[in-house]
């Protein structure tokens, strides 16, 4: 009976629970992530420059700021638009208080950064749209950014190089949310028609009104590997049409195969691409 009598345990430098509390406090948040592609733990002074998996190139979340400091010419950018703020048209219940957490959590004021910068010497309007902001999803406020961004680069002749990312409509502002669609698909439209080039990057993940909208508008659409690209949601469209769809359904490489997409170009190769881009299809006399 020897065998299971309880043993008594010596705890060296024992601490409270107060101390315990404390210790854990001290140590920052997200100091460590999960590769979503090769389930590896990546620390956060591991992260490449790109912000991709150290072990496997998995291209993670690429916040907005370091997005484009990292694709354009250093000091160049310069924001449009910072004073507009994510806003509650239609009083909708708790939607206030998501729009403050998500301004706090990001130290964003809507989901989309936009302005103009250089690359490589040329002039160009640049928008990040960055899904840790309520998931990107296209409100008012992001809708209104992003028409302003064209009517700018319209306006000054200018290129314009779009990251996109987005869960779709907002839904809590309705149908002023889906309304969005069309005054940015026109704007778009004003900006082709002035002979003027506009880039479009789809990322992980790119789905809804988004797609079916201004994402799909480009002169060039090029997208991120295994960027999630497509309208409706896989599960929704299986319980559709009764039917199991392929694992790769709405990868950037699928849907790259059924012809929606122009190139795939992991992040070690898009500074060159958009810059060649850029300076192929510049105004005459360079801007």
């Amino acid at each position: 009976m020897a065998l299971f009598r309880r043993k008594k345990t010596i705890r060296i430098n024992p601490i409270s629970p107060a101390e315990v509390a404390t210790q854990r406090s001290s140590i920052p948040d997200n100091i460590a992530e999960k590769c979503p592609h090769c389930n590896r733990i990546i620390l956060q002074n591991q992260i490449t420059e790109d912000y991709c998996c150290p072990h496997c190139s998995e291209h993670l979340h690429f916040p907005a700021y370091e997005r484009i400091q990292w694709l354009v010419d250093e000091g160049s950018f310069k924001e449009w638009d910072s004073d507009l703020n994510a806003k509650n048209p239609l009083d909708f219940p708790g939607y206030s208080a998501k729009l403050e957490k998500a301004q706090e959590n990001t130290q964003l004021k809507e989901a989309v950064v936009t302005g103009e910068a250089r690359i490589d010497g040329r002039e160009l309007a640049i928008g990040v749209m960055d899904k840790r902001f309520v998931m990107a999803s296209m409100g008012t406020i992001v809708g209104e950014k992003i028409t302003r961004l064209f009517e700018h680069a319209t306006e000054n002749k200018l290129p314009v190089v779009l990251y996109i990312a987005s869960g779709g409509a907002r839904m809590q502002e309705g149908i002023l949310s889906l309304m969005q669609m069309a005054k940015i698909s026109q704007v778009v439209s004003k900006h082709q028609d002035a002979g003027l080039f506009y880039c479009s990057v789809l990322t992980n993940p790119t789905t809804g009104g988004v797609t079916a909208s201004f994402a799909m508008q480009g002169d060039v659409t090029l997208a991120e590997p295994r960027a999630i690209v497509g309208f409706a949601g896989k599960r929704v469209i299986e319980q559709t049409i009764k039917s199991k769809l392929t694992k790769d359904f709405q990868q950037a490489e699928w849907v790259f195969d059924n012809g929606f997409i122009d190139s795939i170009v992991p992040r070690s190769n898009q500074k060159q691409i958009i810059s060649q881009l850029v300076q192929a299809h510049s105004y005459e006399g360079g801007v």
